[in-house]
């Protein structure tokens, strides 16, 4: 998503200087604000605001339009209020991009109401898939059953790399930012329950049992 606003503002003629990217799950970008990704997991904290923000006002140095299109700023410490403090901004359009649960929750949607707008992706639709797929439908339409058109798992090569790319998805976006979001302590049991409700798709469920 980052990737396609980045192009379409391009393409609507914005200079490049007048783009700003900032990926804070990148080590190279906070490398440029003097940060360290594994001194943040190490730790167990956020980026410092204050050096992203320094960051920033090193690049707007000019007249026009400038914008910011940042990726996983949930690893921002006080996110909130640095973008609140941007959307204030005459010259500043701000695109965030993200997965993380802390930006599904109702807070940040209340934070923000009627100063955002929400761009959701969805996976392919069979129709979509069936225009990089590389055989026809009847071949098509099975893969498509089986691994789903999630667009990191279609253009993976062979069966196991797609089993691999869907299971760290699982791992590291459902699972993760479940038990973030919900603050479950128990992720073992919680696994074992989607086990089970994965084999039963199709049947009965009481979910008092």
């Amino acid at each position: 998503m980052n990737n396609l606003f980045y192009h379409r503002l391009l393409e609507s003629g914005v200079n490049a200087d007048h783009i700003i990217r900032f990926a804070f799950d990148s080590a190279d970008d906070l490398y440029m604000i003097d940060e360290s990704l594994i001194k943040i997991e190490k730790e167990k904290r956020r980026v410092d605001p204050e050096k992203f923000m320094a960051y920033i006002r090193s690049k707007v140095v000019g007249e026009g339009m400038y914008y910011l299109l940042l990726d996983e700023i949930q690893m921002l410490d006080c996110f909130e209020a640095v973008l609140n403090g941007y959307l204030c901004k005459d010259n500043m359009d701000v695109f965030v991009t993200g997965s993380n649960a802390k930006l599904l929750s109702k807070d940040i949607a209340t934070e923000f109401a009627g100063r955002k707008d929400e761009v959701h992706m969805y996976p392919l639709s069979f129709a979509e898939f069936m225009t990089i797929y590389n055989g026809d439908k009847y071949m098509g339409l099975p893969e498509y059953m089986l691994y789903g058109g999630i667009p990191l798992v279609v253009l993976r090569e062979g069966a196991n790399d797609k089993a691999i790319a869907l299971q760290n998805l699982f791992d590291e976006i459902y699972i993760r930012d479940i038990t973030e979001r919900n603050r479950v302590k128990n992720v073992a049991e919680l696994e074992d329950l989607l086990n089970i409700l994965s084999s039963s798709i199709g049947s009965l469920t009481n979910p008092e049992n």
